[in-house]
C-alpha cells in the first residue's frame, strides 16, 4: 500500500487541464513566431514609378523583314606598361540581336502612283529598302569569360556599376549592323513589300500591278 495521500479526482482533472491548456498555448506561440524564411528571406518591391508618354509619331513604313544575327566580340584592353595580371580586361561576349528592313512610304508623290484609266493597271515607284538600328536582345547575349587584372578588379569593386558590359555590347551591335548592311536583307524585305502590294491591289481588282524601287 502506498503511505502517500490519495490525489482528488477533482485535482487529477484540473491538472489535465492546466497541461493541456499550457501545450496549446505553446502551440500558438510557436504557430505566431516567424519562420527563418520570414526573419532573412528576401522581399522584392517594385517602387518604380509610371511610365510617362513622351511622344507619338506616326508610322508610314512598311516593316517587311527581321534578320537575326549572332556574333562573339572578343575584346581586349591592355595597359602600354603594366603586364596584364596587373591592369588589363579581355572580355568574350555573344551578342544576338536583330535588324528590321522597311520601305519608307511616307515621300510618295503624285507622279509615283500610275493608274490607267480602266483601273486595271498600277505602277508604284518606291525608295529602295532601308535598315533599321539594331537590337540587342538581353535574352541572347551574355559574357562567356571575363579576365582583369588586379588594378581593374580593385576598380569594380569600389565602382558604381561592376563589370559594365556596355563597350562589348556596342561592339556587338556595331558588327550585328554591318551583318545585317552586307546581308541580303534589303533585298528579302522589297520583295516581302511587293507581294504584298500587289496582293492588296489585285484584291481591289487590279490584274497589272508593277512596283518598282529607286530614289
Amino acid at each position: 500500500m502506498s503511505s502517500g495521500k490519495a490525489v482528488p479526482w477533482w485535482a487529477k482533472v484540473l491538472g489535465g487541464a492546466a497541461l493541456v491548456a499550457v501545450v496549446l498555448v505553446a502551440g500558438m506561440r510557436l504557430s505566431l513566431l516567424p519562420s527563418l524564411d520570414d526573419v532573412f528571406g528576401e522581399e522584392t518591391r517594385d517602387r518604380s514609378g509610371p511610365a510617362l508618354l513622351e511622344s507619338i509619331q506616326d508610322i508610314s513604313r512598311y516593316e517587311a523583314a527581321t534578320g537575326n544575327f549572332q556574333v562573339v566580340v572578343d575584346l581586349e584592353k591592355d595597359a602600354k606598361y603594366l603586364p596584364d595580371a596587373l591592369r588589363g580586361t579581355r572580355t568574350l561576349y555573344v551578342g544576338a540581336g536583330t535588324v528590321d528592313a522597311y520601305v519608307d512610304m511616307e515621300g510618295l508623290a503624285e507622279d509615283d502612283i500610275t493608274v490607267n484609266e480602266a483601273r486595271t493597271a498600277a505602277t508604284i515607284r518606291l525608295p529602295h529598302a532601308a535598315l533599321g538600328k539594331p537590337a540587342l536582345d538581353p535574352d541572347r547575349s551574355y559574357a562567356v569569360s571575363k579576365q582583369r587584372g588586379l588594378l581593374d578588379r580593385l576598380g569594380d569593386f569600389f565602382s558604381d556599376n561592376p563589370n559594365n558590359e556596355q563597350a562589348v555590347q556596342q561592339l556587338a551591335t556595331k558588327h550585328i549592323a554591318a551583318a545585317a548592311k552586307d546581308s541580303r536583307l534589303t533585298a528579302q524585305a522589297e520583295q516581302n513589300t511587293t507581294r504584298m502590294l500587289q496582293g492588296l491591289l489585285r484584291s481591289l481588282g487590279f490584274t497589272d500591278v508593277r512596283i518598282t524601287y529607286g530614289a
